[in-house]
């Protein structure tokens, strides 16, 4: 790979930060690094490479020399709806991972082991999934290969380092005062989550569902290239700190015995299997943080209706569910493989 200029924005972000560390431990061949926040971040420094980078003020000027070959986005929506198009007007390509631009129909939304020939079609911007439709469409694309999928209906154990890093010190400060006894006070969450489970994440929408379950629904059927499969999504908060759980209950068009889905996973890009239920082994959320892989177990069939398969999934929802899935984008775009 060729040496690049790189910039990451909102690069004191909980998903920010962890870009900076994936850049670095996978090799990127970095020329020159620039880190980019809010005013209230300027002069911080993160480490890199073993030096201490500063933190930049991201300005409608930051662009301007043209000499910022990729960016790796991640600051929230108004931000990049805002500065996505000034970086790409000055030829740098964009890797965003905000809901902004997902469901534009020019621009590509893309996980590297599924749909990594759409990043053809970019025009200077690319989305990065939701982590959790990330980590099910990983484990979706092998069993879809073998047979079109028509129905998916999912439930996810959402880690509150999806919602950032104010949302992380929350589950520990009520964690502490509710083991201390003392008034535990809700800040980013609308309830308590310390100890319980809140069944919404994002806004609620006029049909019942919130956006991050439309989030789901959408976005797999863009990046599987299918608008026919029919797909039921409840998103709930859990008071983990990260990973995110899954429970996927699947409906094939052909039956497929629980044998084959096993081994086609196994072999399956970024995909780790851990499943036997004699030894209790199973993905956990614990067990899986700080991990690259999306790991799938509890695969079995549903005899409840035909060609049902049911499975968990888990990952870090900050690494491949966010990080890691930009950072592999950018080495596509390097080698210019696509």
């Amino acid at each position: 790979m060729s040496k690049i200029n790189l910039a990451i924005v909102g690069a004191t972000g909980a998903v920010g930060r962890e870009m900076l560390k994936t850049v670095e431990a996978r090799k990127i061949p970095v020329n020159r690094l620039r880190l980019f926040a809010s005013h209230r971040s300027v002069g911080m420094k993160l480490p890199y490479q073993g030096k201490d980078i500063e933190v930049e003020e991201l300005s409608e000027t930051s662009f301007e020399r043209q000499d910022i070959d990729f960016a790796l986005f991640s600051a929230g929506g108004s931000i990049s709806s805002k500065f996505a198009p000034i970086a790409a007007n000055n030829n740098c390509a964009v890797i965003d991972n905000s809901s902004a631009w997902r469901m534009k129909d020019d621009v590509p939304l893309v996980v590297p082991e599924v749909n990594p020939h759409d990043l053809r079609t970019h025009k200077g911007i690319i989305a990065n999934p939701n982590c959790s439709t990330i980590q099910m469409v990983v484990v979706l694309k092998p069993i879809y290969d073998i047979s079109p999928i028509q129905r998916v209906v999912v439930s996810t154990y959402q880690s509150v380092s999806g919602a950032g890093m104010r949302a992380m010190a929350e589950l520990r400060s009520q964690t502490e005062a509710f083991l201390a006894e003392k008034e535990v006070e809700t800040e980013k969450f609308p309830y308590q989550i310390a100890f319980n489970c809140i069944p919404h994440i994002d806004v609620f929408l006029e049909n019942g569902y919130t956006k991050e379950e439309e989030k789901m629904v959408n976005e797999t059927k863009k990046i599987m290239g299918d608008d026919t499969i029919g797909i039921s999504a409840t998103c709930v908060r859990v008071p983990v700190f990260v990973g995110h759980a899954e429970s996927v209950n699947i409906q094939t068009k052909d039956a497929i015995s629980v044998k084959k889905v096993r081994n086609v996973l196994q072999s399956a890009a970024g995909v780790k299997v851990i499943d036997n239920p004699d030894k209790n082994l199973y993905p956990l959320q614990i067990e899986c943080a700080g991990l690259d892989d999306t790991f799938v177990g509890r695969i079995r069939e549903d005899n409840t209706i035909n060609n049902g398969l049911n499975c968990w999934i888990v990952s870090d929802n900050l690494k491949k569910g966010a990080a890691l899935n930009a950072v592999q984008i950018l080495e596509l775009l390097i080698n210019k493989k696509y």
